[in-house]
């Protein structure tokens, strides 16, 4: 007589089956995202922290070839040196920019910078024809503009020189923040490798799948950094240069804001500097007025030209209106943090479609051949 428990225990064993993966993996994406509820007051510790071991990997790899024994002591000196060539400096500039930022508000507030005076004088070194375009476009009303750019910069200035009280005012806290990074750093030097392939095993994708999604992150974290924030310092250094070398007021703010801009697509330097050389060239300072336009042209605004492509190359560009969209949009939701967490979802968009497609493609190659 045939057993008729058989099937049924099977059928049970797999239904059990089915139903304790389902638990299981109901565990681990709520496990995740606890996880990732408490560490989110610190993502832009651990954002920057990814960062700076993905940057310096490179340099770590090198010190460990040549100190295979000692990993701690390699990753120590990659940490030393990130403090040294970018926690250093930014804490100096920062500290020079919110001092400027300071002495040029409290001269806008006692009228040492008369924004109305300026535009005057600009006003009245424009040809007549010109001015009468610029009143026909609504631009010829000196004082609505003096009023808005007064406004502009005013809390431009406040912002920063609050960040600065906020951050004076939550030194714990920034300190902590900062802890973490550093820390974080560290240990993604030291076992970054050996994490990254747990990561790996972990995710459910075929293997090229995985490959491609992990060089894309990666590719992407330098070619940000190296093709936009050094690109940004640079362009940032030399608009603030130039500004200097001309006399202009608050060079080094000036410089900052550049920097800033030129992360930005479709705005860049410019902004900053072509209204300064009108106002140069309107006033009759025309040698400064040359000075400033040629430098911008051909040194300031071919710095991204010339050097985004040595640092990143071409292949890992991606079109200029996403990166608009991804930029803009990544610093209207998290702020700072924005600069790099919107161009690396973009690339993951793209790279996740790219992966799709070419997933779907698979079984009819399989079948054709």
């Amino acid at each position: 007589m045939p057993d008729s428990k058989k099937p049924q225990t099977k059928t049970s064993d797999f239904l059990l089956s089915r139903f304790e993966d389902r638990v299981l993996l109901g565990f681990v994406v709520v496990a995740s995202l606890a996880m990732f509820w408490i560490s989110w007051p610190f993502f832009g510790a651990i954002l920057w922290g990814v960062i700076a071991a993905i940057l310096f990997a490179p340099v770590n790899d090198w010190l460990a070839m040549r100190l295979p024994k000692y990993r701690n002591l390699a990753a120590t000196i990659t940490l030393l040196l990130v403090i040294a060539v970018v926690i250093v400096p930014a804490f100096s500039i920062g500290s020079l920019l919110v001092d400027q930022a300071i002495e040029t508000y409290e001269q806008l507030q006692s009228r040492q910078i008369d924004f109305g005076k300026l535009l005057r004088d600009v006003q009245n070194g424009i040809p007549p024809s010109v001015m009468n375009a610029l009143e026909r476009v609504g631009l010829g009303d000196v004082d609505a503009i003096q009023n808005k750019l007064s406004s502009f910069v005013s809390s431009g200035l406040r912002l920063v020189a609050g960040q600065a009280v906020n951050i004076g005012q939550s030194a714990f806290s920034f300190a902590m923040a900062l802890g973490i990074m550093l820390y974080l750093t560290f240990f993604l030097l030291r076992d970054g490798r050996q994490l990254t392939r747990r990561i790996g095993d972990a995710i459910p994708l075929h293997s090229d799948d995985k490959r491609a999604l992990f060089d894309k992150f990666i590719t992407v974290i330098r070619a940000t950094v190296k093709g936009s924030i050094v690109v940004a310092v640079v362009q940032g250094m030399l608009g603030g240069g130039i500004f200097w070398f001309l006399g202009i007021n608050a060079a080094l703010l000036w410089g900052v804001v550049m920097g800033v801009l030129s992360l930005v697509p479709a705005i860049g330097t410019g902004l900053i500097w072509v209204p300064v050389a009108i106002y140069l060239f309107a006033t009759g300072s025309t040698s400064d007025g040359v000075v400033l336009s040629l430098f911008g042209v051909l040194v300031i605004g071919m710095v991204d030209n010339v050097l985004r492509p040595i640092l990143v190359g071409a292949d890992t560009r991606m079109p200029d209106y996403v990166v608009l969209i991804a930029t803009l949009g990544g610093i209207s939701a998290m702020g700072i943090n924005g600069f790099i967490v919107g161009p690396v979802i973009a690339a993951m968009f793209i790279a996740a479609w790219e992966i799709f497609v070419a997933a779907r493609a698979r079984p009819d190659q399989a079948k054709s051949q």
